[in-house]
């Protein structure tokens, strides 16, 4: 669990964002208000207090921040899940490890507060889970290498714009090789890249066990 939600029980709602979504063109990204009343919105209509935001998608949204497109081809597989849920809402480490690393990834679009945790136990392959999307104060406190227990709260989904100017919402993401990163790790790439960064990054929805995902 890192959401105080039981996906057995509690409702939830897909949100879906491919071109395959037909209200994307019509709303301007860019405004993060107008973007978060629309999450929201699906939430009420759906009568789901969570959204859903699937890995391994193809998404347009990122064409909102130059923060996706700084190549010559632009990153829309989305690596991780989201999950899309009122500012303020605690998120919580599933396993045990340790803190990581963690810093605050300021740009349009960008995660905003971070946290890495390390889940590897001597003699086990390496695990690594990351939270974007945080509140600032989730960062107060840190330290690397500092202990987690599993259900321990670990920070809250942040409001926009500290959260990196997205609705609110928390950023789940597993890897099994940091490629050197600290306090970030890239959570879309692009096409070409897709096989590659799904090997070292396993579906998240082993650990969250959200039905038909």
């Amino acid at each position: 669990m890192v959401l105080p939600v039981n996906f057995q029980r509690d409702p939830f709602v897909v949100l879906d964002f491919t071109e395959r979504n037909n209200d994307l063109p019509g709303l301007d990204l860019t405004d993060t208000a107008r973007f978060t009343e629309y999450v929201f919105g699906q939430l009420r209509r759906s009568g789901a207090i969570v959204g859903v935001g699937g890995y391994n998608e193809n998404r347009v949204i990122y064409r909102r921040s130059a923060h996706f497109n700084q190549t010559g081809e632009p990153r829309c597989i989305h690596l991780g899940i989201d999950l899309w849920a009122e500012a303020g809402t605690p998120v919580f480490a599933p396993l045990d490890g340790f803190v990581h690393s963690f810093q605050d990834n300021n740009h349009f679009g960008d995660y905003g507060p971070t946290i890495i945790l390390a889940h590897q136990q001597p003699g086990e392959k390496p695990l690594y889970s990351l939270y974007g999307h945080l509140s600032r104060l989730s960062l107060n406190g840190l330290r690397e290498g500092m202990p987690v227990k599993a259900g321990q709260q670990i920070g809250e989904i942040g409001p926009y714009p500290e959260n990196g100017d997205w609705p609110p919402h928390l950023h789940f993401q597993l890897m099994t090789d940091l490629l050197g990163h600290h306090g970030d790790f890239p959570g879309v790439c692009s096409l070409s890249e897709r096989e590659r960064y799904l090997a070292i990054c396993p579906d998240p929805n082993r650990l969250l066990g959200i039905p038909g995902l």
